[in-house]
């Protein structure tokens, strides 16, 4: 069983810069873990993953080259890093893990999720 739970989240103008983080409780190192965001009207997305070696990452074609994913096992926490975000990031961002070391992909599927935080970009 681990807990997550999001910060970072907030309004920021377009080519701004947010730095979400996902603090775990559990066995934090055993998961592979990543990030899926939702928006009104709009499917679930998977954004990002880092696999529990570290060694799998994938980022989501609409954020690459902009997002960065990392993960500190020593202070059970992920991160997050958005830049140059776009109005079409605005979106509820959920941090999630799977147990053991998975190879990263759009289509994870996840055991568990925080309750997610909120990213607005606009003018």
């Amino acid at each position: 069983q681990v807990y997550l739970a999001e910060s970072g989240g907030g309004l920021v103008q377009p080519g701004g810069s947010l730095r979400l983080s996902c603090a775990a409780s559990g066995f934090f190192d055993y998961y592979t873990i990543g990030w899926f965001r939702q928006a009104p009207g709009k499917e679930r997305e998977g954004v990002s993953c880092i696999s529990s070696s570290g060694r799998s990452i994938y980022y989501a074609d609409s954020v690459k080259g902009r997002f960065t994913v990392s993960r500190d096992n020593d202070k059970n926490t992920m991160y997050l890093q958005m830049d140059s975000l776009k109005p079409e990031d605005t979106a509820v961002y959920y941090c999630a893990a799977l147990g053991g070391n998975h190879v990263c992909s759009a289509d994870v599927l996840w055991e568990y999720a925080g309750q997610g935080t909120q990213v607005t970009v606009s003018s």
